[in-house]
């Protein structure tokens, strides 16, 4: 259930992201006002977003359509960690640029599990039906295991006979960045620089999936009602 402050933290940091005020230093101050949990403060921060920078990345979404003849350059633990929670049954956000995170905050904790074969599974089912011409994966390379999950993603690219590859990179955003083609990814950096984006866990977990928990960010900014 949501509380009713955070509701009241949302619809006023909402209010001062729009009029240009740092995004940290107003989390910080509402958060306190609100006396909101860490996980609470987490879903604001994941959710929310000036109206420019969403109305930007709108104009900037592809479409599955769009895919045939195209590369995809995929942020791979950004991808996988979020179907993985989504699978997990963990909370998700549909946020208010309409991509969806996660908040679990497990990143750098991230192992690869059974779930992961899983992941991808949903992935390359879609990869298979709208065929881009070329996809690219890029993953951290710092991270623990990043060579095995390279490994296993090149297995299963190569199940549907998809022209691939699977990179390590220590700046995976700059190395996706310097790419082109359709960037899949919900990294707000990468949403902001990149010409062409995508939501690709996003729209698996709401297409594709069900029973999933998602927050949507347009019930937590809504001006409450008068008691």
């Amino acid at each position: 259930m949501i509380r009713k402050e955070l509701i009241h933290a949302a619809y006023d940091l909402q209010f001062l992201l729009n009029r240009a005020y740092p995004k940290a230093s107003s989390l910080e101050f509402v958060g306190n006002r609100y006396q909101l949990k860490k996980r609470e403060r987490m879903i604001l921060f994941r959710a929310l977003f000036p109206k420019a920078a969403v109305l930007a990345r709108r104009a900037k979404v592809a479409r599955l359509k769009d895919f045939k003849g195209n590369r995809l350059v995929i942020d791979g633990y950004n991808v996988t960690i979020t179907l993985e929670n989504a699978i997990k049954g963990r909370l998700l956000i549909t946020c208010i640029d309409s991509f969806v995170r996660d908040v679990s905050g497990v990143f750098r904790k991230y192992r690869p599990s059974h779930l992961t074969r899983q992941a991808w599974g949903l992935v390359t089912a879609l990869l298979k039906g709208y065929r881009p011409a070329e996809a690219v994966v890029i993953l951290d390379r710092p991270m623990s295991q990043s060579g095995q999950l390279a490994g296993m993603i090149r297995t299963w690219l190569a199940e549907i006979q998809l022209e691939a590859e699977v990179r390590l990179s220590k700046t995976p955003e700059r190395t996706m960045l310097a790419m082109e083609g359709i960037h899949c990814s919900a990294d707000s950096f990468i949403l902001d620089k990149a010409g062409s984006i995508f939501d690709l866990a996003g729209h698996i977990i709401r297409r594709r999936m069900k029973n999933v928990r998602l927050i949507h960010a347009g019930t937590l900014t809504r001006r409450l009602q008068p008691e």
